[in-house]
């Protein structure tokens, strides 16, 4: 079956992040853009994080002097023209031949952080090699042996990453039923290109062992793991999926630099609540003791801002600039983050706000 080309050029018809959708559907194999697009169980923690953001509402102020507003921020020593950052996203050589270098070339197009996946299908040392590298961080899942572990961070830190983002809320792949019954598989060509040290698949030694308990979970990591780890590297480490307070607590208790927000787009735990949900809850534990930042059915330039009177110093997208990746290659990731940074600073604007630090609890509207 033939599928259009890439867009060389935006159309009229994208005035918004989610048109991009239908354009990347289109030009993408139905198993990957169910592997790409798809969530756990029933979708309903995906569903449920685009829902909680409409939910909510703004309180429009006018006549207010807003000339001159800005809208940067240094992050961990990142200096970023907006808080919207890229999340990391395995395999994007899927959507776009170019992978994460296309990604990677429109976040500093746009002066947006790059979050690397450790699952990215470009080695991250390519990624920091490109001439006006983004910002950079590198997103670590923490391998079965310590060694691999150490090796990725240690990379990392040579290549120039000046953030380790951790994902805890996925030691095991979620049961995805979309992308199971699409058959999705790997083409040839795409793979983890940072792993570098092989996995013995779990063989159950009868057949009352589970492969969960007594297989994967067996080498996931544990707080221990994160006590070790944080000892490993001398960069800020930010643990992303976490959506309960009491977890929070436990990692600023154990250093940790940063959190993130997360359900992981649903794709791991199904039922899990809406980021805009756990985010205030977070936030008010936390009581600034760390920067918070929130991923999980941004679409717009106003859950940004919702976002940010949340608690949040920063927002990250991962299925939008997929959508613009498939597209329109790296044109389109950075379409999707200009539009977003222009309907924020409208947004902004809106609500009486020049610059970030004026983004309170006062922006939502309370009845």
């Amino acid at each position: 079956m033939s599928r259009p080309p890439l867009l060389t050029r935006i159309p009229d018809a994208i005035a918004a992040v989610p048109d991009y959708a239908t354009y990347a559907r289109e030009r993408l194999d139905p198993a990957i853009w169910a592997y790409l697009d798809g969530a756990a169980g029933d979708e309903l923690s995906a569903r449920w994080n685009r829902e909680a953001w409409e939910r909510l509402r703004l309180h429009g102020r006018v006549l207010a002097d807003v000339a001159g507003g800005d809208t940067a921020l240094t992050l961990f020593g990142s200096r970023l023209e907006h808080p919207v950052l890229l999340a990391p996203v395995a395999y994007q050589r899927l959507a776009h031949p170019d992978g994460e270098l296309a990604a990677a070339r429109a976040a500093a197009a746009l002066g947006a952080g790059f979050v690397l996946s450790t699952l990215a299908s470009v080695e991250l040392e390519a990624v920091a090699a490109l001439p006006d590298a983004p910002p950079l961080w590198f997103q670590l899942y923490c391998q079965p042996e310590r060694a691999a572990s150490v090796e990725l961070v240690q990379r990392a830190e040579a290549a120039g990453y000046s953030a380790l983002v951790v994902t805890v809320d996925a030691p095991l792949a979620g049961i995805r039923n979309r992308e199971r019954r699409a058959g999705f598989r790997l083409p040839p060509g795409v793979s983890a290109a940072n792993l570098r040290h092989g996995q013995t698949p779990f063989a159950p030694g009868s057949a009352q062992a589970s492969l969960v308990f007594d297989g994967i979970m067996r080498t996931a990591p544990t707080w221990r793991e994160l006590d070790w780890l944080l000892d490993q590297t001398r960069l800020p480490v930010i643990l992303k999926g976490i959506v309960s307070p009491e977890d929070a607590a436990l990692a600023i208790e154990r250093g940790v630099a940063g959190l993130i927000v997360s359900n992981h787009g649903g794709r791991v735990l199904d039922t899990l609540p809406a980021t805009a949900e756990a985010l205030p809850v977070i936030a008010e534990r936390v009581a600034g003791r760390v920067p918070i930042l929130v991923d999980g059915g941004i679409r717009r330039g106003t859950d940004v801002l919702k976002a940010l009177a949340l608690g949040a110093s920063a927002v990250l997208i991962g299925r939008p600039y997929l959508h613009g990746l498939a597209a329109a290659g790296a044109l389109g990731v950075a379409h999707v983050l200009k539009m977003l940074r222009e309907e924020f600073e409208v947004a902004m604007a809106l609500t009486g706000c020049a610059r970030l630090a004026d983004i309170g609890p006062g922006v939502l509207w309370r009845p």
